[in-house]
């Protein structure tokens, strides 16, 4: 991989995708409780910094922030780096879907649930290797939307079985509104809404959601209390 492909990947944030290699493994938390580049420094290569007027303003400081980030790496982080662009370069499209659905899940998640699923991690890593294979074959053996939900983090991932309906058939671009809203509740309130969802018919199911959204966060509980005893 020669330099400007390395600095290239790097700079476009790109490598960044690479970070799961860092990250917890998120079944852990269901079953444990259950970048030598020697070029010298430079703020952005040459077709970037050429490129970089006609980009998005967040884009623009994204790049410029991980220009400043190269700038002060040493040259063996360089190095890094370049064995692990070139690494994540030899990944099929599937694999590298999937470490990026991991890492952005990891960058939604609060301060307290990563600590969580750090500790859960940790957990994980002290048990003996035939129980660390038992429970890697248990949630393997899950279902791949359960597995999936379980990167929501140890509190949604809990309640994601039974919540799964209110998120199915959602378009994407809602999806961080009702996870957030989600993530208001305490857990009683999700054991409540979780009975709602059940109790509500396929069809009626956008209403149910549009209901939870509409209501103001303070008031949830209450309108939750409320749809319950009808």
């Amino acid at each position: 991989m020669s330099r400007t492909t390395v600095a290239r990947t790097f700079f476009s944030g790109a490598g960044f995708g690479a970070a799961w290699s860092r990250m917890p493994w998120f079944g852990v938390v269901a079953l444990a409780t259950t970048l030598a580049l020697s070029a010298p420094a430079r703020a952005l290569p040459p077709e970037l910094e050429r490129s970089l007027a006609r980009l998005p303003a967040p884009v623009q400081a994204r790049i410029r922030a991980n220009g400043a980030r190269w700038d002060g790496w040493s040259e063996a982080q360089r190095h890094e780096f370049a064995q692990r662009a070139a690494q994540w370069n030899q990944l099929d499209t599937t694999e590298r879907g999937a470490r990026r659905e991991r890492y952005l899940a990891w960058q939604a998640l609060s301060a307290d649930e990563r600590a969580q699923a750090q500790a859960a991690a940790a957990r994980h890593a002290a048990l003996p290797p035939e129980q660390r294979q038992a429970l890697r074959a248990q949630f393997d053996a899950l279902d791949r939307s359960e597995r999936r939900g379980w990167l929501l983090g140890p509190a949604l991932g809990a309640d994601y079985p039974a919540l799964q309906p209110l998120l199915a058939q959602l378009p994407q671009e809602q999806h961080a509104t009702l996870l957030a809203a989600l993530r208001g509740l305490s857990a009683a309130q999700r054991k409540d809404l979780a009975v709602l969802v059940q109790r509500t018919p396929p069809q009626e199911r956008e209403r149910l959601r549009a209901g939870l959204l509409a209501t103001p966060a303070a008031q949830r509980g209450t309108w939750l209390h409320d749809a319950l005893a009808r």
